[in-house]
């Protein structure tokens, strides 16, 4: 399945796996040798643990792989009316205005106002202009938006 990403959040994402793969590993098999050399493998905890951060990092690094391999990147956002992933939006509601961006899924941020397009509240937007209504089902029930800007 694509996940959309913008091309800074891809770059982050490739340094991520560039420093698991070049550092890393590396490190980790360091450790692991440096273990083995302390005798008895079955109550060494040093290796044990580095055993295990061997699997955590090789399943992030097969996990990094396999995202970046359906990574579907946006290009920069051409102005639109419509509301589209990439597009900044001004929204209003009985609890005030908010500013979201709509992006991918692995890069959404909530809390800093990045909703994923695959989200209840940034899918709802998705092909709406300026000036429509737009309901939300949330667990609190439903919430009544107004399109102020779309950018």
């Amino acid at each position: 399945m694509s996940q959309y990403f913008s091309q800074a959040g891809l770059d982050k994402l490739q340094a991520e796996l560039d420093d698991r793969k070049h550092n890393q590993r590396p490190e980790i098999a360091k450790k692991i040798s440096e273990a083995k050399e302390l005798g008895d493998l079955s109550e060494n905890a040093e290796y044990i643990e580095a055993k295990e951060m061997q699997a955590f990092n090789e399943g992030r690094i097969e996990e990094l792989e396999e995202i970046l391999k359906n990574a579907v990147v946006m290009g920069p956002h051409q102005q639109s009316e419509t509301v589209s992933i990439g597009s900044t939006i001004v929204v209003k509601s009985d609890k005030g205005e908010k500013k979201f961006t709509i992006v991918g899924a692995s890069e959404s941020s909530p809390a800093q106002g990045f909703i994923s397009n695959e989200s209840p509240l940034g899918s709802a937007f998705l092909n709406h202009k300026k000036g429509d209504e737009v309901e939300v089902l949330t667990p609190n029930g439903v919430i009544k938006y107004k399109i102020l800007e779309v950018s």
